[in-house]
C-alpha cells in the first residue's frame, strides 16, 4: 500500500439531476493525511459530492484533480486504483465469504487471462489485519453483524491499495461501540498510512473528536469549512440546521461538545405521571421531546456521555443515568436506573441497538415488567425495525428483546405512543 499523499481538488462543480441543482460551485482542496467530516441536512448535496469527485457522476461545469490528473479522463481501473468507495449498501445475494469480498478489491489489478496471485492474497490478508477481520476471513459475509460488514467493506476497500477512501455513512445503524471502532480505524489509516478520508457524519461530537476538519454543506453550496471549533459554531449549526445548539469543550476529552437545545410548546398543564425512557444512539430524541412537550415528568438512562440522546435528555429530563463515553453500564448506574424506574408510572423502550456495553438497559426494562410496570416498546423509525439488525451481542439481545415484547405495549409511533400514555 503507497504511503505517498494524494492532493484532491475540486475546482468550480456544479452537478444537476435534470433541472435542479444539487451542487452549486463546489471549490475544496483537500490533503492526504486529513480525516474529512462531511456534514449536512438530508438532500444538501453531501453523497452527490462523494459520487462527483469518484467521477460517478459528471459535473455539468468545473473538475476534479487527483495530484495533477483530472478525475474525468482517467480509466476506470486506474480511478478505482486511487479512490476506495465504502458505500450506504452492501448486501450480496451469493454466498461469499468475508475473504472472497475482500478479493475483490484486487479487481483492479488483474488480468482478463489470469485470478488473484500470490501478492493479491498477501494484500488482501493484511487489509484484513488492518481492520481486524482477518478472524472473519471463512465467514459468510451475509452472516456477518453490521459492524463487522463495515470493517470487510473497508478492508476491501483499502485492498484497492488507494490513495483516498471516500464512505457515506458509515457509522450509521451501528451500535455505540461498533461506531467507535469504526471510526478510530479511519483515523490510523489517516496518520499511519497517509490516506485521505472523506466521510459522511451526522453525529456532530463524533466528527468533533475524530475528524481533522468539517465541512457544513447547505443546499448544495459549501456553507463552512474548518476545524471542528471553527465551524461547529452555535451559529453555524443553527443556519445549516435549523436548530440552535450550545456549544463547550468536553471536560474529559477536550473535544468540542455539542448540546442541540430543544424547542418547547406552551403546555397548559404539568401531568403528574412520571416517565423513564431507556434509549440511545438518537432513538430517543423525539421522544424525549414529545412527552416533555405533553407535560409529563421524565427520566432516561443509562446513557453514555457522547450520545447524542444525552444531550437531549441532559436538557429535558428531570434525571438521567449516564455513564463515560464508551463505557459499559456499571452496577451502580444499573442500580440508580432501577430505581428510577420504580418511582416511575410507565417505562419506555425505544428502538435502540443493544450491545454488550448496554444489555442491561434490557435487565431494567424485563424488571420493570416484573415490578407490575407499564412497558411501552415503540419504533421511532431512528433506529432500526428489525430486531436482529440492533442486535449486536450475538443473539443474546435479541432473545431478551423477545421476551420483553411479549408482555410490552407496542406503540408504532410516537403518536401512538402519547396516545396509548393519555389513556392510561
Amino acid at each position: 500500500m503507497s504511503n505517498a499523499r494524494a492532493t484532491l481538488r475540486v475546482l468550480g462543480v456544479d452537478f444537476s439531476y435534470g433541472t435542479r441543482e444539487v451542487l452549486k460551485g463546489i471549490t475544496v482542496a483537500l490533503e492526504g493525511g486529513e480525516f474529512i467530516g462531511l456534514m449536512g441536512p438530508n438532500g444538501s448535496g453531501k453523497t452527490t459530492l462523494l459520487k462527483v469527485m469518484n467521477n460517478v457522476l459528471k459535473p455539468k461545469r468545473g473538475t476534479v484533480m487527483i495530484d495533477e490528473m483530472e478525475v474525468s479522463k482517467l480509466k476506470v481501473k486506474d480511478m478505482a486504483k486511487l479512490f476506495g468507495v465504502v458505500s450506504q449498501e452492501y448486501e450480496t445475494s451469493f454466498s461469499f465469504t468475508a475473504l472472497d469480498v475482500v478479493l475483490m478489491g484486487r479487481n483492479p489489478y488483474l488480468s482478463r487471462l489470469r485470478g488473484e496471485s500470490k501478492r493479491d492474497y498477501e494484500i488482501a490478508i493484511k487489509s484484513m489485519e488492518l481492520t481486524n477481520t482477518l478472524h472473519l476471513a471463512d465467514r459468510p459475509f451475509n452472516e456477518l453483524s453490521g459492524g463487522e460488514k463495515q470493517r470487510i467493506m473497508i478492508a476491501r476497500a483499502l485492498a484497492q491499495e488507494p490513495k483516498i477512501m471516500l464512505l457515506d455513512e458509515p457509522t450509521s445503524h451501528l451500535d455505540v461501540s461498533s461506531q467507535i471502532e469504526i471510526l478510530e480505524l479511519l483515523k490510523k489509516l489517516c496518520n499511519e498510512k497517509g490516506l485521505l478520508i472523506i466521510a459522511v457524519i451526522h453525529d456532530f461530537n463524533l466528527a468533533a473528536y475524530y475528524c481533522d476538519k468539517i465541512i457544513f454543506m447547505k443546499d448544495g453550496c459549501i456553507y463552512a469549512i474548518g476545524k471542528p471549533e471553527e465551524v461547529l459554531t452555535s451559529k453555524n449549526i443553527e443556519e445549516v440546521f435549523g436548530v440552535k445548539a450550545s456549544i463547550h469543550r468536553h471536560p474529559m476529552t477536550g473535544a468540542i461538545y455539542v448540546t442541540p437545545l430543544p424547542i418547547f410548546k406552551t403546555i397548559s398543564a404539568k401531568r403528574e405521571k412520571r416517565v423513564h425512557v431507556v434509549c440511545g444512539g438518537g432513538t430517543g430524541t423525539i421522544v424525549l421531546k414529545a412527552l416533555v412537550d405533553e407535560g409529563f415528568k421524565v427520566t432516561a438512562g443509562v446513557l453514555n456521555i457522547l450520545d447524542s440522546d444525552y444531550e437531549v435528555a441532559m436538557s429535558l429530563c428531570e434525571e438521567v443515568v449516564y455513564e463515560a463515553p464508551f463505557s459499559p453500564i456499571s452496577d451502580s448506574s444499573h442500580k440508580r436506573n432501577l430505581e428510577l424506574i420504580e418511582k416511575s408510572d410507565a417505562v419506555i423502550l425505544t428502538d435502540v441497538p443493544i450491545g454488550w456495553g448496554n444489555i442491561k438497559n434490557l435487565e431494567a426494562v424485563s424488571k420493570a415488567i416484573d415490578m407490575g410496570k407499564k412497558v411501552y416498546m415503540v419504533e421511532t423509525k431512528m433506529g432500526l425495525a428489525k430486531t436482529n439488525d440492533r442486535d449486536y451481542t450475538g443473539g443474546e439481545a435479541s432473545k431478551e428483546l423477545e421476551r420483553i415484547a411479549k408482555r410490552a405495549i407496542k406503540a408504532s409511533s410516537i403518536e401512538d405512543l402519547l396516545e396509548l400514555l393519555h389513556k392510561d
